[in-house]
């Protein structure tokens, strides 16, 4: 099947659905979140559900639309991690594909996957676009490490790959719960969509 076949048959009118409500989840998740200062961010479940369910190119269009009408409407921040949130969905959908988010445990290795590229992503972003502080709770480590005598490259690196193995580890686990919860009716409707394993 070529990548255009692949793409109008993971695009259905279920998958915009879908994608509506997940940037809808993300940005309410995200928000509370981030207001509750907690150093995960956890706005990114809609977006690996996308993924899992209506494979890579919907997963990381519903990550990027997520954080650029995110910017748009509250936090110019989240728009600067537009990319990353594209690789997310990309990544979520290929463990899918790949037969990850069949079982719990599977899904935490997926969300162990998707934190090393969302790593290699965000660390510039968060570099080079913020000086290392974005304002979220995960500062708190930023501050931590350089606190300890870490240079800010360091200090970054750790921050991000520590707050989000936590945050893609419970985020991947959270989809495949919610998934797994849907009716066979509903997750059968998606190109991506898959048997879950108990």
């Amino acid at each position: 099947m070529s990548i255009n076949e692949q793409i109008k048959k993971d695009f259905t009118t279920f998958t915009w659905v879908l994608i509506a409500v997940a940037i809808a989840v993300n940005i309410v998740v995200g928000q509370l979140v981030s207001l509750l200062k907690l150093p995960i961010f956890l706005d990114s479940i809609g977006t690996v559900m996308v993924g899992v369910l209506a494979g890579p190119w919907a997963g990381g269009l519903a990550g990027l639309l997520t954080n650029l009408i995110w910017g748009v409407i509250s936090s110019p921040v989240a728009a600067a991690f537009a990319p990353v949130a594209m690789v997310i969905g990309i990544v979520a959908g290929l463990c899918a594909r790949y037969g990850l988010f069949k079982t719990w445990w599977q899904a935490i290795i997926a969300g162990l996957i998707i934190t090393v590229f969302n790593a290699v992503v965000a660390v510039p972003i968060r570099l080079y676009m913020f000086g290392g502080i974005t304002g979220s709770g995960a500062d708190f480590v930023t501050a931590y490490m350089l606190a300890l005598g870490k240079d800010l490259f360091g200090s970054v690196v750790v921050t991000v790959f520590t707050s989000n193995v936590i945050d893609k580890v419970v985020t991947a686990v959270l989809a495949w719960g919610i998934i797994k919860a849907l009716p066979q009716r509903i997750t059968t409707r998606f190109s991506g969509s898959m048997p879950t394993a108990a």
